[in-house]
């Protein structure tokens, strides 16, 4: 995603449709959504920003793409989520991933609403930035505004806290420069959500170090980590 830089018991079964992957959960499991933003192709359809809105903005977009890795952003998010999960079901979370493959189209209203539909307890949107700054470094969530008129005050304030916590976390695993949390009410797949979210920006794919290490699997390995530690500092 390119920004502008501001200073009832056992799992039973598995269901894919469209790319979306649900369980059944265990009483008393807290579940997590995953989105790895962006897919194989955008769509330039328009769907509203918002409920009832009439701003409206692509269904999706194909994303940014690494400077020195060549790694697709679409491609980097999927990586990292797939790990993110395998490691989310090991700290004792039910998982629900909003697509395990690339050639998908789900418009991000309708990422949003795979999250509502499994009553997530927490859903984060996988991503990685681009500047046109090739030195501009480091990580940041986003998060509603206060005066967000989409969402409810719960989840809206949840969110904020869920971001909050989020990037705290996730520079503390990677050493990643903490550009800290960025309010907008202008992402679809943030307004259309009735649970807490948080859209997670691992880092610059412009930049070639960044770039570099967010494709390795060592670094992989912190991002994942860091992830997983917001979610537990959000929900325990």
């Amino acid at each position: 995603m390119k920004l502008r830089v501001l200073a009832a018991g056992l799992i039973l079964g598995v269901m894919m449709t469209g790319g979306v992957t649900q369980a059944a959960t265990k009483d008393g499991q807290k579940v997590v959504a995953i989105d790895a933003g962006h897919q194989l192709r955008g769509n330039s359809s328009l769907e509203p920003n918002g409920p009832g809105s009439s701003t409206k903005k692509a269904k999706v977009t194909s994303g940014t793409s690494g400077k020195a890795s060549g790694l697709g952003e679409y491609q980097l998010n999927l990586q990292v989520a797939k790990k993110v999960k395998k490691e989310l079901v090991a700290r004792g979370y039910k998982v629900v991933m909003v697509r395990t493959k690339h050639n998908v189209n789900i418009s991000n209203v309708e990422r949003a609403k795979v999250a509502n539909a499994a009553k997530a307890d927490a859903f984060i949107r996988i991503h990685a930035n681009s500047s046109e700054s090739a030195s501009v470094s480091g990580a940041l969530s986003i998060a509603p505004t206060a005066n967000n008129k989409y969402m409810s005050k719960k989840v809206r304030k949840a969110s904020q806290k869920f971001s909050k916590k989020m990037i705290r976390k996730y520079c503390a695993a990677t050493g990643a420069r903490n550009r800290g949390v960025m309010y907008t009410d202008t992402m679809t797949g943030i307004n259309w959500c009735k649970v807490p979210v948080t859209i997670i920006e691992m880092g610059f794919m412009s930049n070639r170090a960044e770039d570099l290490k967010m494709a390795s699997a060592s670094y992989q390995k912190k991002m994942v980590k860091g992830i997983a530690d917001g979610v537990d500092a959000f929900l325990k």
